[in-house]
Order: structure tokens, then sequence, then C-alpha cells
């Protein structure tokens, strides 16, 4: 059986990769990726595949029985289209099982990304494809990220107030991938994956505070105060409101999840926040 990986040069694809060395044979596994100089370090097969190229995906899906599709990076409506391109490809290929990165609870989500999501989840559907959904939560390093930018500010800030969130370690999420991809008995089901423990801003940056010495609050803003404080920043205006409303529907529960289905998926304990905010301070140190 050969596996194929989509965005496979990517930090979560690069994860799932080697892992998958771990427990299958290097040679049934394929890359896929925009450039195949960049995938050079991955030590597999490596193939062109470019989301926006329906032709590269025609070619680099030859021969390929279970795709793992990682969802892109693109903006908002553009995301839909690049899927869609994927799985006609996987039609026409004849691909027998596709493994879709979909968002948390993505069928009721109030996160502006997840319509997208579900218009994919409704692509693939209707595809004729064995299918099955993993609807990861947010990764945990989407906010050590902001770890620098807090430090250098004084404060942790942001629109979610006492929502709860059910974050993950990204490897946490690639070890779920591997276990349904190297498994029996996935085909049709959905996975809603989040972390064992929720955690709100405010206990971030508590965290952040006990583990670097420094007194760092949580500082919350209206969504468009938020937003204007992102671009002063510097980030892009269209990035700087998603992020912002992304904390909204956060404050509504919308990264939240206890049902442990991801810890059950992966065998043991997903990473705490407070293990992956080490990590993140020493990477930087």
């Amino acid at each position: 059986m050969t596996i194929a990986i989509t965005g496979a040069t990517g930090q979560l694809g690069q994860l799932v990769v080697n892992r998958l060395k771990e427990m299958i044979p290097g040679d049934t596994i394929v890359a896929l990726v925009r450039s195949i100089q960049k995938a050079t370090t991955l030590d597999v097969e490596a193939r062109e595949a470019d989301y926006d190229k329906p032709e590269t995906l025609t070619r680099a899906l030859a021969g390929v029985d279970t795709l793992l599709l990682i969802s892109s990076g693109g903006e908002t409506g553009r995301r839909v289209i690049q899927h869609r391109h994927v799985i006609e490809a996987a039609k026409q290929t004849g691909v027998q099982w596709i493994v879709y990165t979909s968002v948390l609870q993505a069928d009721i989500s109030t996160l502006g990304l997840a319509e997208d999501h579900r218009t994919t989840e409704a692509d693939l559907k209707g595809a004729g494809i064995p299918v099955t959904l993993l609807r990861n939560g947010w990764y945990t390093e989407n906010y050590t990220g902001t770890i620098p930018g807090a430090m250098a500010g004084g404060s942790l800030i942001g629109s979610a107030g006492d929502g709860k969130i059910s974050s993950a370690a990204r490897a946490d999420y690639a070890d779920a991938a591997v276990a349904v991809l190297t498994s029996q008995g996935h085909q049709g089901k959905i996975y809603e994956l989040a972390g064992d423990h929720a955690w709100t801003l405010s206990d971030l940056a508590a965290e952040i505070s006990q583990q670097t010495g420094k007194t760092i609050p949580y500082v919350n803003m209206p969504e468009a105060d938020y937003a204007a404080a992102l671009v002063s920043l510097g980030l892009p205006d269209g990035f700087a409101h998603a992020i912002a409303g992304w904390d909204a529907a956060a404050s509504g529960g919308a990264l939240f999840d206890d049902s442990h289905q991801l810890s059950t998926l992966i065998g043991r304990p997903t990473t705490p926040l407070a293990v992956t905010i080490a990590q993140a301070l020493q990477a930087s140190s």
C-alpha cells in the first residue's frame, strides 16, 4: 500500500512523514510537495504536487492507494478550490482512501475558516471515495509563537476572554494521523481531536510568567481593537482580522472539546501546555 501526504514539507507534514517511516517501509511513503528540492531531507520519494496546478496532482497521485490530504494554508475560498483539485485528481487516479485534516467541530464551528472545511467535507462525501475526517483542534504552537511578542510588550493580548482552548501539540495531531493511516477500521469515521486539558489565555499568560520569572498578564481586548493592535505590529490587515475573529470565536467555545478522542487515538495523554511552552522557550534561548 502506498501512502501519499500532501504538504509534506510543512510543519505537520514533516512530522507525519518522519513518524510514518518508523511504522512502515519508507518506499511505501510518497511526499507530495511544491518543491522537490525542499523535500530531500525527508528521505522518501517526493513528487511535485501543487494545489494550484491540477496537472501536477494527477501525475503525483498515480499509483497511490491512501492519501493524507493536509488542508491547504491558502486564504479563505481559495482553499476550497485547491482541495477540489486534489479530490478530482484522486478520483481520476483511483485513490482508495482519503484522510483529511479538517477543523474541530467543523459542522457547527463559528470559526471563520470552518466554512471552507465544511465545503471540503461535503466535496469529499460526494467524491465516492472512502474518507476519514480528522477534525483537528488548535495547535498549542499557535500560541507559543506569541511568547516573544508578549515578553517584549509586557503583556499577552487577545480577544478570547475566558474561553477554554483545548489545544494540543502539533506532534500529537501528527501521531493521530499516523495511527489512522497505519491501522484498520477508520474509514467513514469522524474524529474530533483536541487536547486533554483546556486552558484560557489567562492560564497561558500565567504559565509564561511562571516559566520566565517575569510578570506577563493577559489583557483582553474587543475584537476590533485586537485586530488593530495586530496590524500595528506589522501583520497584514486580513490576517490580523482573521486572528482576532478566531479569538472571538474561542470566547464562545469554538476551540473547546472534552471528548478525549485524540488521546484515545494516539494511546497516550496529549502534550501539556507547560511542556510546549518550555520547549518554545528553550528553542528561542
